[in-house]
């Protein structure tokens, strides 16, 4: 007997051990989650459950691996630049977030973790078809839309107040025109914000609680900025001038060309924005169509508060005239007419041009295109706006990025084309 109890010793002991360390490890979390259970707060699995995506994999967001948050979320990776990045799904109608279906689901990262997340329902840019020939059908999507921010507003409200008690009433932006009253709830330094600008989108926001106190400021330090800006001018062996690490944004189907453009920009030149608030700030129509003065004034507190300007300079646009911008590591915005035969001329080069060799051969390439430029017919209905991201002085190519996904991030257009599908010779520029 006394020898198998000492047999029986080793392995006691063992799980003695065994139990202690489990005691050590689940104890405190078993607290954890009891304390929350009778306190009334939601944990993670509630929110999860609640929300219907696997936004949290534990209590804190903000010190995840923002790619991995985009892989658990599976949205896509939209963008990627040096200090930043972003995922965005626009999702079909059969899905679903906290009760409403939503047209947009957007995650920002800053030095790869993640900032905020941008969650947009009804709206007057996805809820619509800009393409919507019928005066009747647009009309009865316009009525609809706007029921449907309301019943949106309704039913997010009550979800979350469910989820965390009463909201407090707050104000969110950086600017007049691009600030939003909002109901706001709290929850382990995560702020949920609620906006809902008449007749213009419901849209919820996460972000930290201090993001939140302080309006939605980067967190990226401004001489980090100033320093990548500088940085992002790269030189290729070809003769190419380009300006690299530009945040992209995809409009999707609508027709947010100018919004979804300054949204670019700002984030380029390291000042928060958002596409749908800016539309809000530039009057665009449902369905798309911004003022271009509207969107400016819009936005001008905003950069301004960062401690940027906005200009609106004449210049040519050719390699010299806009090269004076470029060297500086400062995009262009460019209004223009997108019609399908520029664009149809554009993207018959794309792929010829990257695996150009001989810049001899690629100017009689470009020769023939600068004589195709008077078959171009004019098309007053396809106003656009772009950047300008790069020149090539000794092909006399600029290089053009439009917000419609990464396959058109960088394409290269002749002077001539430009010249014939320009609106104006006055540009805008956002400037230290």
């Amino acid at each position: 007997m006394e020898k198998n109890l000492r047999t029986l010793s080793v392995p006691s002991l063992f799980m003695n051990r065994f139990y202690k360390k489990a005691t050590f490890i689940v104890v405190p979390v078993l607290t954890l989650i009891l304390t929350r259970i009778a306190s009334g707060a939601p944990t993670t699995w509630d929110l999860n459950e609640a929300f219907g995506v696997p936004i949290f994999a534990d209590e804190f967001l903000w010190d995840d691996i923002a790619q991995d948050v985009g892989a658990r979320l599976e949205w896509p990776e939209e963008s990627r630049t040096s200090i930043d990045s972003s995922f965005r799904k626009y999702p079909g109608a059969s899905e679903f977030v906290l009760g409403c279906r939503p047209y947009s689901l957007a995650l920002y990262a800053e030095e790869e973790k993640p900032a905020r997340l941008s969650i947009i329902f009804a709206n007057k840019g996805d809820s619509v078809d800009s393409n919507q020939n019928s005066t009747r059908a647009r009309n009865t999507q316009i009525l609809d839309y706007k029921r449907s921010i309301q019943n949106d507003k309704k039913k997010l409200t009550e979800v979350l107040t469910k989820l965390f008690g009463e909201p407090q009433a707050d104000r969110f932006g950086q600017g007049r025109e691009t600030r939003e009253s909002v109901k706001r709830w709290d929850w382990n330094g995560h702020a949920f914000l609620l906006a809902s600008p008449r007749d213009e989108y419901v849209a919820l926001r996460i972000m930290t609680t201090e993001s939140a106190d302080a309006g939605g400021k980067s967190r990226i330090p401004d001489s980090v900025i100033r320093e990548a800006v500088t940085n992002r001018i790269e030189k290729r062996a070809n003769g190419d001038v380009i300006l690299r690490d530009m945040p992209m944004v995809d409009q999707g189907p609508k027709g947010y060309c100018v919004p979804a453009t300054w949204e670019r920009v700002m984030r380029y030149m390291g000042v928060p924005a958002d596409m749908y608030t800016l539309a809000m700030a530039g009057n665009t129509e449902a369905g798309g169509g911004t003022s271009i003065n509207a969107i400016s004034a819009g936005a001008s507190q905003s950069v301004i508060q960062a401690g940027r300007r906005i200009e609106s300079p004449a210049m040519k646009i050719d390699a010299a005239g806009i090269s004076r911008f470029i060297d500086r590591g400062l995009p262009i915005m460019w209004t223009l007419f997108s019609s399908k035969d520029f664009n149809n001329a554009v993207n018959s080069r794309v792929q010829e041009r990257r695996s150009m060799s001989d810049i001899t051969e690629w100017k009689k390439v470009l020769a023939v295109a600068r004589k195709e430029v008077r078959k171009f017919r004019p098309e007053r209905d396809s106003a656009h706006v772009c950047m300008i991201i790069g020149y090539n002085k000794q092909t006399g190519e600029i290089a053009i990025s439009d917000s419609w996904g990464t396959a058109f991030a960088e394409r290269w257009i002749t002077p001539e084309e430009a010249a014939a599908v320009s609106q104006s010779s006055t540009h805008t520029v956002i400037n230290f």
